[in-house]
This record gives structure tokens, C-alpha cells and sequence, in this order.
């Protein structure tokens, strides 16, 4: 709790994280879920990610949602982590939870999921990420035969139009010089007129 004496106002930061928990474990990936305690307005969370053996560290912080869980991506394999947990609330954030240690598997290890779980942002993340790669794929291919069947239509046209206009100028007679101008009949500059 954090009072402000000028305004008099009491402004309450809500309570961390319980039972935060590391799932789903793979080579270069895990879930971290969490439960938050009831009666608090929570609008997101944020998670602080460090390797145990190093310095670098990695927040991720996501607001406008009510979601328990996040997928970490980009691991190591092989690799001890410590992470913990905040909430967001609408004045500020909690204090960050109990850390939590996970060691990544190897790339060779294979890990089971049931895939029958809907709820498990995982296995979601996995599947949706490799359906829209396939679906990115035909989308473009689609596009480009579009614009191939587009350009081979102009070509064709444009081949019938230059067509029609040779075509045409071959029937059109130019009307002689005589006719045209007559101080330069037969093609001569400035002759005598001939008067017949």
C-alpha cells in the first residue's frame, strides 16, 4: 500500500504471484504459469528471465490481459534459469514472486505433450506458428499465380491490339500529296502548280 499524504488517496499494489510453476519443458522453450490471489484488479503480468550462470536477463511484460501463463521461446538448451513473476495492476506492479530454477532439456531428449489440452499455451503457440508458416506459403504462391494469369492477359491483349492496329494501318491508304498539299505535288518542294 502507497499513500499519498497531499492527495490523500491510498493507492493499493496487488499482491505477487502464487504458485508459479515451469511446464511444458523443451530444448528452447517453456510455460511459466502462475495464480494470482482473487479480489484484485489485474490488467497483465511481467516476467523477469535470467540464466543462472550469467548476467543477462530478459523481461517480458504484457498488459491488457488476464492470461496465467506465457510460453518463453529462444532458450538454451541444457540451461539452468531463474525466473519470477509480477502482476500489473491498475497502480502499479507487486513485488515479484518466489524465484523459481528450470534447466532446459536437450535438443535429443523429446517431450511428450498432450496435445488434447486446449488450454496449454504451448502446445496452441506450436501448432498455430507452423499453420501460419504453411498458410504464409500458399498465400504467396496464390498471389504470385494471380499475377502471372494478370500479365499473361495483358500480354495477350496488348498482342490482339498491336495486331489490329497493323492490320488496320495496312488498309488505310495515306491520301496522295497532290490531294494534301498542292504546292508540293509529287513529293517535290515548291513546283509549279500544274493546271490542267
Amino acid at each position: 500500500m502507497v499513500t499519498c499524504p497531499k492527495l490523500s488517496v491510498v493507492l493499493y499494489r496487488p499482491p505477487a504471484p502464487v504458485n508459479v510453476s515451469v511446464m511444458h519443458l523443451r530444448a528452447d522453450s517453456a510455460t511459466v504459469s502462475w495464480e494470482v490471489p482473487e479480489g484484485d484488479v489485474i490488467i497483465g503480468f511481467s516476467i523477469s528471465q535470467q540464466r543462472q550462470q550469467g548476467h543477462t536477463q530478459r523481461f517480458i511484460r504484457e498488459v491488457n490481459t488476464t492470461s496465467k501463463a506465457c510460453v518463453l521461446w529462444d532458450l538454451d538448451e541444457e540451461t539452468d534459469y531463474i525466473i519470477q513473476v509480477q502482476s500489473i495492476g491498475l497502480y502499479g506492479e507487486s513485488q515479484a514472486s518466489k524465484r523459481v530454477h528450470f534447466r532446459t532439456l536437450k535438443k535429443s531428449d523429446r517431450f511428450l505433450s498432450n496435445s488434447s489440452n486446449q488450454d496449454d499455451p504451448a502446445v496452441e503457440g506450436v501448432d498455430k506458428s507452423r499453420q501460419l508458416q504453411t498458410g504464409e506459403v500458399i498465400i504467396i504462391v496464390v498471389v504470385l499465380l494471380m499475377w502471372a494469369a494478370v500479365i499473361a492477359l495483358f500480354c495477350r491483349q496488348y498482342d490482339i491490339i498491336k495486331d489490329n492496329d497493323s492490320s488496320s494501318g495496312k488498309d488505310k491508304v495515306k491520301p496522295s500529296s497532290l490531294a494534301s498539299t498542292p504546292e508540293h505535288c509529287s513529293g517535290g518542294l515548291l513546283r509549279n502548280k500544274v493546271h490542267r
